[in-house]
């Protein structure tokens, strides 16, 4: 009975979850109902998974509207149907200019039903009918088409639940419009009787027009869609070749041609592997999905592109040999049943990351080399806090409220009505789609055309996306090949580059030489002393306190402490231990001796994702289908599915037949539940850690190159001034931007490092391009006048060029370069130089002599590039004589100290009884790191005060090798006045 049915997919318009509609009928004693959201299919496979378990029929369209006008609504007969559906919504999706049209052009397999309006003629075709809402009835009697009832249908439509649903449908509106509530027009909303009403009530309305009722029923029995959830068959591209059996010989080949490249003498138990990871991925029906992976990544090695083969297909041996991933499954002992079994219905699922630089050509390269691809969908959701500030908005609050709001700093029952009301539907709409977004990576290569599944859309990527996400992809059977880019690879691959570049006369790097890394003193020195600024994974202050916690000075180690420093380990307390037994070989004996059988690696402690499925299935009984289903669970995404919750009650039910104490089973089940959705399968952290020593070798034998690459490639963990500090620690020289030597990027030349133009504030980029096109036109440039007669520029950006002092070349003060740039630069936008017959000599006037100091160049970098390429200890108004370093911290364990650092970072954490305290990361005289403790009491009356040099006063900490300074006071030193702006002369201390 019901046509025309919205979930909350129809954007800001409905309201109601997909299984809070069928569960809706399900209350109304329906047996069928039609989802029809505006302009979207994100919901209907959804609601056609749910509506098995339900028992209901469903039946999908599209309500399709201009803007909230309903234009017609189109209804699949079949499956045929809803993909031409899918694929005539797509075209006003991806051509933002068309406009839905008054009719829909012929689709075959489809009924249309057009909303009643009295005063317009319609020409119905066969299958096209005109929707009767309850409020049309009077004008029905008048008109010619009460003589045609045959054409008509019931339109009843349904967006709401109940009156609070639609106060809500109206702030999502308003929302939408971007205006207050009380100026939202009538025409922007829906009808507050758009609800689900009983089909009693539903034929009571219709009484007079029983024929209504009729043709509404029949129109929905005459609607079927199937859709198969059991995954028992992918439906991906299931062949490579075109042909199944064609697909595994060249797979088998593959794999066979790659152990010359991977192992010298391959034993046995590689023989015997190979052969049963070819089993399985047959009989799972994987080959083409293998086998895809491949020619994506041969692809990229043919271009040159580095790449990082990770997530649980780094377990696989045949993605080993295929050069998918470089981690070794057999060296590490890793879990190919983590990734694929015979068990696990999910799809496998590999993770290849590129630099951010080559994915999109490689994107590219997938979407014309396979048929039927598209890009997945996230719905991004309303937030708690973002909902406030739309909320707020749109009932008119001040900022000043919103912000009181947004902190949570209030007394719910002492705020005003309409602060309620925000806070009220803020908590109401907390998780509702908002709007589309594309997912990290995913793109999905599917056998039928995608429109079988859902409609897509083209955002500004340039690539069609579909309407649903990896969640509902998985639901179906489509998995997906996760393409994503990381900065880190762009290090190492420009690294390589500079290097190459620099030295022509040494051999090539080869990058992919891990075995020589592993055991690479300079590589272990480096990792055992945590000095890996700027190396992927392991430079941050976290990963620099646990590596020397650890002594980690091997690939194994770097493996364990990938996943080991994952939050939920750290939550769980299981950290802690593992640094324990690792570091006391006694203290593993107080492992349960059940845990340390399954997990003798890491001593009985839970580390890795696979750990999940171990414990799951050896401890809690589960079979390895159930332990999988459990740690997919722990993800979040699954967490709330009623089938995650029955396996979690197994677990519990398990351990108790099995006579287990309940309180071994709870804390196992703790620290099952802290971490594992944080955790990384093995596989994943060994593959970290192949491009952790790929980036620590790089460090080790050329730190320059390296600090260069990363500076070019956003940096990392750290600000651009530490990666700056950091090369300087290695002995290069920092210059600023130079006129005649810098480029937009930054550059070497031997040990100097030339910054580049792009790190100025508000350097243009058009700007930048006109220099460097004009300096390699006609040379280097010879002078400030030479330069202002070929590159047309304004005087604000020439002054940005003067002030960072890249006419130093010239010998000139940058203070009489200034002058003379004001002087010879007109204020009026410059128009290209153009060429004329005779060139005009510009007026040379005199200047005055004038000076500029270090401290002033010292400001000006300050503003200009964001810190001062001096000492900034250099510009603290009084010279302070505190020798105390970082060096000689461990002289001074359990005493207190007063030092000063410079502030690099800080984290802000919680205690167990929720209070705020922080960790701290400084810079002592130096430059060797401080690190430092704030407990709540010391963060409350001491907080930091922004970037600046501090003087700290604590006790000097020692654990496990790792030296802390928990702080008991910290005050920000003054630095001297900016002497641009003050009369006095001033110089840097020395």
């Amino acid at each position: 009975m019901y046509l025309n049915c919205h979930t909350y997919y129809s954007l800001r318009y409905g309201t109601i979850s997909p299984e809070n509609l069928l569960d809706l009928a399900v209350r109304n004693n329906l047996h069928t109902i039609a989802l029809t959201d505006i302009n979207s299919t994100s919901a209907c496979l959804d609601l056609v998974r749910l509506s098995l378990e339900k028992k209901i029929k469903p039946v999908l369209g599209v309500d399709f509207r201009d803007g909230v006008e309903q234009k017609f609504i189109v209804l699949a007969k079949n499956n045929a149907g809803f993909q031409k559906i899918n694929t005539y919504l797509s075209t006003f999706l991806h051509d933002k200019t068309l406009k839905i049209p008054e009719q829909p052009k012929y689709i075959n397999d489809t009924f249309v039903i057009y909303p009643f309006e009295k005063d317009k003629d319609y020409i119905l075709k066969e299958n096209e009918y005109l929707g009767i809402k309850p409020k049309d009835l009077n004008h029905l009697k008048f008109s010619k088409w009460n003589n045609s009832r045959e054409k008509l249908v019931v339109l009843q439509t349904v967006s709401f639940q109940d009156k609070k649903d639609f106060n809500t449908h109206r702030l999502l509106r308003a929302i939408d419009n971007n205006t207050l509530l009380s100026k939202l027009p009538s025409s922007e909303q829906g009808a507050e009787t758009d609800l689900l009403l009983s089909l009693s009530t539903l034929k009571l309305i219709y009484a007079d027009y029983p024929e209504l009722i009729k043709n509404t029923e029949k129109l929905l029995d005459n609607c079927t869609i199937d859709f198969d959830f059991s995954q028992k068959v992918p439906n991906n591209q299931k062949s490579y070749t075109n042909s199944e059996n064609l697909d595994y010989r060249l797979l088998e080949k593959l794999t066979y041609e790659g152990l010359n490249y991977r192992y010298q003498n391959p034993d046995e138990t590689i023989y015997n592997r190979i052969k049963k990871e070819l089993d399985i991925v047959k009989q799972k029906g994987f080959v083409s999905y293998f086998l895809i992976n491949w020619k994506i990544l041969k692809y990229a090695r043919s271009k040159g592109y580095f790449y990082v083969g990770r997530g649980s297909g780094a377990n696989s041996i045949v993605a080993y040999l295929l050069r998918i991933t470089d981690v070794d499954p057999v060296e590490l002992d890793l879990y190919f049943e983590r990734f694929i079994n015979l068990y696990r219905k999910n799809p496998p699922d590999f993770d290849i990351d590129f630099s951010w630089t080559d994915r999109d050509d490689i994107t590219q390269f997938i979407f014309k080399r396979f048929k039927n691809t598209a890009l997945i969908a996230v719905y991004n959701t309303f937030k708690f806090r973002a909902s406030v500030r739309e909320l707020g908005k749109v009932f008119g609050l001040p900022k000043s409220e919103m912000d009181i709001l947004t902190r949570g700093k209030y007394n719910f029952n002492t705020l005003d009505k309409l602060s309620q009301l925000v806070i009220t539907y803020s908590k109401y709409i907390q998780g509702f789609p908002n709007y589309l977004g594309i997912h990290a990576g995913g793109i999905l290569i599917s056998e039928k055309p995608i429109h079988y599944y859902c409609a897509t859309f083209f955002p500004p990527k340039g690539f069609a996306t579909t309407q649903f996400d990896m969640v509902v992809a998985e639901d179906i059977g489509l998995y997906k090949f996760d393409i994503l880019s990381q900065r880190g690879l762009g290090k190492i691959k420009d690294t390589v580059e500079i290097v190459n570049h620099n030295y022509p006369e040494k051999e090539a790097i080869d990058i992919h030489d891990i075995k020589r890394f592993k055991e690479d003193k300079q590589i272990k020195y480096l990792l055992k002393n945590a000095k890996a600024i700027g190396c992927f994974y392991v430079e941050s202050p976290a990963m620099r306190m646990l590596l020397k916690k650890l002594q980690v000075d091997n690939y194994l180690g770097l493996v364990a402490a990938s996943s080991v420093i994952r939050p939920g380990v750290a939550k769980s307390g299981m950290m802690r231990e593992y640094i324990l037994r690792y570091r006391y070989p006694e203290r593993r004996k107080e492992a349960h001796p059940v845990l340390l059988n399954i997990m003798p690696e890491t001593y009985g402690v839970m580390v890795y994702q696979e750990d999940v499925i171990k414990v799951a299935h050896y401890f809690g009984g589960l079979t390895l289908s159930e332990a999988d289903m459990l740690r997919r669970g722990m993800s979040g995404k699954f967490r709330s599915r009623d089938e995650f919750l029955k396996v979690k009650q197994l677990f519990f039910d398990n351990c108790k037949k099995d006579s287990k104490p309940e309180t071994l089973t709870s804390e196992i089940w703790r620290q099952i539940e802290s971490f594992a959705g944080y955790a990384f399968a093995k596989g994943h952290s060994a593959s970290y850690a192949v491009e952790s020593y790929q980036s620590l070798f790089l460090k080790a034998y050329y730190p320059i190159e390296y600090m260069v690459a990363t500076l070019n490639n956003g940096g990392g963990f750290y600000s651009v001034e530490l990666y700056v500090h950091e090369a300087r620690m290695h002995g290069a020289i920092i210059e600023a931007p130079c006129i005649n030597t810098s480029y937009n990027q930054t550059i070497v030349r031997g040990k100097t490092i030339y910054l580049g133009y792009g790190f100025l504030q508000s350097f243009e980029s058009n700007t930048i391009k006109k220099i460097l096109l004009e300096r390699e036109k006609n040379g280097l440039f010879k002078s400030l006048n030479n330069f202002i007669e070929r590159v047309s520029i304004s005087v604000e950006q020439i002054s940005i060029l003067i002030k960072i002092n890249a006419f130093r070349f010239t010998g000139i003060n940058k203070r009489e370069l200034l002058w003379q740039a004001h002087l010879k630069i007109s204020k009026v936008p410059l128009q290209e130089d153009r060429i004329t017959l005779f060139k005009t000599e510009r007026i040379s006037y005199k200047t005055p002599e004038l000076k500029s100091t270090e401290l002033e160049n010292a400001f000006d970098e300050f503003e200009l590039l964001g810190f001062p390429l001096c000492n900034p200890f250099k510009l603290l108004t009084k010279p302070q004589y505190n020798n105390s370093r970082a060096r000689h911290l461990p002289h001074y364990k359990n005493k207190t100290i007063a030092i000063e650092g410079y502030l690099v970072t800080t984290k802000r954490t919680s205690t167990s009884n929720s209070k705020t305290m922080y960790f701290g990361t400084f810079l002592d005289r130096d430059g060797d790191f401080i690190d430092t403790v704030h407990f709540p009491p010391a963060a409350i009356k001491y907080p930091f005060r922004g970037k600046g040099i501090y003087a700290i006063i604590g006790k000097v900490l020692e654990e496990f090798d790792c030296i802390n300074i928990e702080v008991s006071s910290m005050h920000r030193l003054a630095i001297i006045e900016d002497p641009r702006y003050s009369d006095k002369p001033k110089s840097i201390t020395t």
